[in-house]
Order: structure tokens, then sequence, then C-alpha cells
């Protein structure tokens, strides 16, 4: 920010915090940075989340509530998507949707108020693309070692017509090898569109106070409010892009478990 100017793309700016100089592997540079800060973050909140609710009460608390309620949802949503057999895939895809949700409201909270600048990693595609890759490799394993060759059977649709084989295997394939690219792609345009409208609007209030009363009530006030409503929009947002990411995940589990 400058001279009241907000830029609304420097809060995704990648920043190295330590190991600049020396931190490499094969001539690139691995340096720890802010968005492996708050990657590490989540990943102690939802260790510690997770953990504080895992006491097994006869009578459980809020907390363990709270846990068992997540796990009984992600449960139902294999259940429902896969069957039985998507049982096995609870711990990848519930501390998958929980790293998501965590890292999108982690990145949310005000902490600017006290100095301290929230980073959310879902908004890079490195990050979100590297989750899509993890989930479509699972799927290729799970397809290939069940199914074997058999696996291709998924690109010819039940009933095509064998002249129609070679036109719909090729379409089908495309649109097979895209998935992990949308599903990162996804996640990562949702985050970071909230995030640049909310730093717009506020370079709105910034501008509108600095200029006056009048330009205050005309364009400052309405923004102002129109960010509380887009903030109270963004933690519903958080909350559907991780389920929508565990969703279709748990889909694309199900073409490699049952070739649907």
């Amino acid at each position: 920010m400058a001279e009241g100017k907000v830029d609304p793309v420097h809060q995704f700016t990648i920043e190295n915090l330590f190991g600049t100089d020396h931190w490499a592997i094969g001539g690139f540079n691995i340096a720890f940075t802010n968005s492996a800060l708050w990657m590490l973050i989540t990943a102690v909140v939802l260790v510690l989340f997770v953990g504080g609710g895992a006491k097994r009460q006869l009578v459980p608390g809020r907390w363990q509530m709270a846990v068992e309620g997540f796990v009984g949802f992600v449960d139902n949503l294999l259940k429902s998507n896969i069957g039985p057999a998507g049982r096995k895939y609870l711990p990848y895809i519930f501390s998958l949707f929980m790293f998501i949700l965590f890292a999108n409201l982690l990145g949310l909270l005000p902490l600017a108020l006290v100095g301290l600048h929230p980073f959310t990693a879902t908004s890079h595609f490195t990050v979100t693309g590297v989750l899509a890759v993890m989930s479509f490799a699972i799927v290729l394993i799970v397809g290939f070692s069940k199914h074997g060759l058999h696996f291709f059977s998924l690109f010819v649709p039940h009933g095509t017509p064998l002249p129609m084989v070679p036109i719909i295997f090729p379409i089908e394939l495309i649109s097979f090898m895209v998935r992990p690219f949308s599903l990162g792609l996804r996640l990562f345009v949702a985050m970071m569109a909230g995030h640049v409208l909310l730093e717009v609007l506020s370079g709105f209030v910034i501008s509108g106070t600095n200029a006056g009363a009048l330009t205050f009530g005309i364009a400052a006030l309405p923004s102002f409010l129109l960010m509380i409503g887009i903030c109270a929009l963004e933690l519903l947002v958080a909350g559907i892009q991780a389920y929508v990411f565990a969703l279709l995940t748990c889909v694309y589990l199900n073409d490699a478990e049952n070739l649907h």
C-alpha cells in the first residue's frame, strides 16, 4: 500500500522467510516461504483440532462432537458416492477436506488488526494443483491396481457402437486427463477472486475516507458495508470449496473403484 492505494495482488506474493541463499535441490531454491509457513500453521492447527477432539469420552463434549461430526460428514460423503468400498479412503478424504477448509478459513482471519498478515495458501495454483495431482494419482493407482488394463474401459461408455469407439475414446480420455487441472483451478480461482474483491473494496474505503465526508458517504461507507457481506460470503465459499474438492475426489475414486 502506498499513499492510500491498495495493490490487490500484493497479498498473493510469495516471500522467502529464511534459507534463501543455501537451501537448494537440483539447482532449485527451496527456501521456507510465507506460503509454506501458513501451510505448516494449517497442519498444526488441524492436528491440534483433531487431537483435542479424539478423547472418545462416553459423554462427548462440544470439541469431540465437532470432530466426530466432520468425520461422520466425510464418511457419509464416501458412502453415498463410492459405497462400502469407500470407507478405506476416509483418512485421506478427511485430511484433504479439513486441510483445505482450515487453509481457507485461516486466510480470512483479520490478523492485520494486530500487525500480522495471513496468507491463503489455497489462493495459489501451485498448492491446489499439487492437491489435485495427489488425488488424481490415487485414482490412477487404484484404477490400474484393481482393474489392470480393463481400466481403459472407463473411456468407452457402455453401449457405445463400435464405429464410434475411435471418436469417443480420445474425447473421454482427454476429459479424464483434464480433471486434475480443473479440480485445482476451481479452488484456486474461487479463493483468489474473493480476496482480490475484498482488497479492491478496502482501497475504495481508504480512498473515500481520505477524500472527505461527501466521498466517504458515497463510496467508502457502501464499500465497507459490502465488505462485511462479502466476508460472510467468503466464509461460506471457504466451506463450499473444501466440500466440492472432496466431493469431486470421491466421484473420481468411484470411477476407479467401480468403472462407472
